[in-house]
């Protein structure tokens, strides 16, 4: 990996090798968007459009044979990149990500309302064995009011997912940067990360207030959850670094998080939600973590 991030620094040709092949390539889609976060990361705005405009024709080409997700997260990396430049804070720019979901989950919506209602009037008719008892519990109303949750749920969890390849693009760039110019920078900073109960309960308002506020708003509940899963991954690092956790417990979290995904992920939630009213890090670990990993801070 610290070939390929030198590679990418050399100059702007080898940069838009990369970010453009591997934009043009299948399932390379995430290269693309970090090696572009690297350079806007370390070189600023200016020189990072100079590479990633070539990479919008492929990424455009993608979307024209039904394929998003290039564009999506290229674009989507880069703002994030923008504010983490600008702030230094990944509060800031995990909290921030929940507005980029939205706006994933508007235009997958938009390109993929009949394959994501197809696949919600398929899950209603699984519904009742899904549920067993409890479906047949439901009133008429709360039934067509969970089926009527089904497709925009979908949709937030589609674009749940793109909103967190956005942030991993992102911080793979972020420990490329780290590695070429501060070495353990990057590693600081996100162990660093905590949500304050400020931009925590807001989340969590989000999460369960959701589905309350609109059929559509019901989004909110995947797209809220994952700064807080990400905040919840960083506590544990952080506890891990500190001599407070084993390093085994690093490793059975993310083979946990891969098998049971299902159960693991609110677990981390409920842990970020937790730190942010008790912060099991304490101060000297903020401080810690404070220094940039830019290089030039």
């Amino acid at each position: 990996m610290r070939a390929l991030a030198e590679f990418i620094m050399r100059g702007r040709m080898q940069a838009t090798l990369v970010v453009v092949g591997s934009a043009a390539l299948p399932l390379l889609f995430w290269l693309s968007a970090a090696a572009g976060s690297l350079v806007l990361l370390r070189r600023g705005l200016n020189d990072a459009l100079s590479v990633v405009l070539w990479a919008m024709l492929p990424a455009v080409g993608w979307w024209y044979f039904g394929e998003p997700r290039t564009l999506l997260v290229l674009l989507g990396t880069l703002a994030l990149a923008l504010l983490l430049r600008a702030s230094g804070s990944w509060a800031r720019v995990t909290v921030a990500s929940v507005a980029l979901g939205v706006v994933y989950g508007l235009t997958l919506g938009s390109a993929f309302r009949e394959p994501i209602e197809t696949l919600a009037t398929e899950l209603q008719k699984l519904m009742p064995q899904m549920l067993g008892d409890l479906h047949q519990q439901m009133g008429e109303g709360e039934r067509a009011r969970l089926n009527a949750l089904l497709a925009p749920v979908l949709t937030g969890l589609m674009a749940g997912l793109l909103q967190a390849a956005s942030l991993l693009c992102l911080m793979l760039g972020r420990y490329w940067q780290a590695v070429l110019y501060n070495p353990g920078g990057f590693g600081r900073e996100f162990r660093a990360l905590r949500l304050p109960p400020a931009l925590a309960l807001p989340l969590l308002a989000g999460m369960l207030l959701g589905p309350n506020l609109g059929v559509q708003a019901a989004m909110l509940t995947p797209l809220c959850s994952v700064p807080l899963a990400f905040a919840g991954l960083a506590l544990i690092h952080g506890l891990v670094a500190q001599g407070r956790l084993g390093r085994f417990w690093l490793v059975g979290l993310y083979v946990t998080l891969v098998l049971f995904m299902q159960l693991t992920y609110p677990l981390l939630v409920v842990f970020a939600l937790v730190d942010s009213l008790i912060d099991f890090r304490g101060r000297p670990a903020r401080n810690d973590g404070a220094g940039s990993a830019n290089g030039e801070g």
